[in-house]
């Protein structure tokens, strides 16, 4: 039974990584604005979150804001960064938020970064590199790639910091009370505000629009962290932390097949590079800092 139980929590990780892998297709595949894309995107999945997950609506509170402005900047960036670069680019230079935590951990936590840690970010660098130079020619899905790189960059950064008041505020909190739902859907309806003056005005909206805002605020977002949540529950950490990196590896995938977006070879050779820097990275936490190691997938 104990073993069926886990098997089913994997499924439910790796759906939930799944579906939050789709958010670059979705974005590509719409007409809208990315101001609008962010905005609407983050209303609708603001309702969902607190409609399909009752811890979504408890434990609201000042000392949010600092992280749910943090996940405001993710969602933003990220978002931005799809509609002008490559869905490759944008979902492996995000990726780097790991490594962000790392080096700015000393600073804002007062951890001090293991030699184990070093290889990881090295690694990461070189693949950073090749993405950014495999990424730099504009094409029809990515008008402005050397932009849109950034955006991306500064995504997972924002994701780093959102991890880092999280991890604080955890310290804080009586054992058992997690806040990152509430904080979730705070940073969605602060990301709502602060698109809304540059979404309008709304052109013709078709169809495929409404539908395409509505799966990533209800699919993408709400039934992916359902089904995160669920599977959270009884698989340790580190495991669930090498699960949610199915997200970066499928994310070209859909484009490509929607979309006809291809990465370029350097591109792909980084990321690849960026997830195996990731994954080591994760396997070096193997004891005092396993319970730090798991970070949500990123809802992007």
């Amino acid at each position: 039974m104990e073993s069926l139980t886990l098997a089913r929590s994997r499924w439910f990780i790796l759906g939930a990584a799944a579906l939050f892998s789709t958010g670059g297709a979705a974005i590509k595949g719409t007409a809208l604005t990315a101001f609008q894309v962010a905005g609407f995107r983050s209303a609708v999945a603001a309702l969902a979150l607190a409609l399909l997950l009752p811890a979504a609506r408890r434990g609201f509170g000042w000392d949010l804001l600092p992280a749910a402005f943090a996940y405001a900047g993710t969602l933003v960036c990220f978002v931005l960064a799809t509609k002008l670069t490559t869905s490759a680019a944008a979902i492996f230079l995000q990726s780097t938020a790991p490594i962000w935590i790392l080096l700015l951990a000393p600073m804002l936590l007062g951890e001090k970064i293991r030699l184990a840690d070093l290889p990881a970010v090295g690694l990461a660098a070189v693949g950073l590199g090749l993405v950014f130079l495999g990424s730099r020619d504009p094409v029809a899905t990515a008008p402005r790639p050397d932009l849109g790189n950034l955006l991306a960059l500064a995504s997972g950064l924002f994701y780093a910091l959102l991890m880092i008041t999280m991890r604080r505020l955890s310290r804080d909190s009586p054992a058992g009370n997690d806040r990152s739902l509430p904080a979730t859907v705070l940073g969605n309806g602060l990301a709502f505000v602060a698109t809304l003056p540059l979404a309008f005005p709304v052109a013709a909206v078709r169809t495929a629009d409404i539908a395409a805002i509505l799966y990533l605020g209800v699919i993408q977002i709400g039934l992916a962290y359902w089904l995160f949540s669920k599977g959270l529950k009884r698989l340790p950490a580190l495991e669930v932390s090498l699960l949610v990196l199915l997200e970066p590896v499928l994310n070209p995938l859909w484009t490509w097949l929607t979309a006809g977006e291809r990465p370029t070879a350097l591109a792909s050779a980084g990321g690849a590079i960026m997830i195996v820097a990731l994954a080591a990275q994760v396997l070096s936490q193997r004891g005092e800092r396993q319970a730090a190691a798991a970070s949500p997938p990123i809802p992007d």
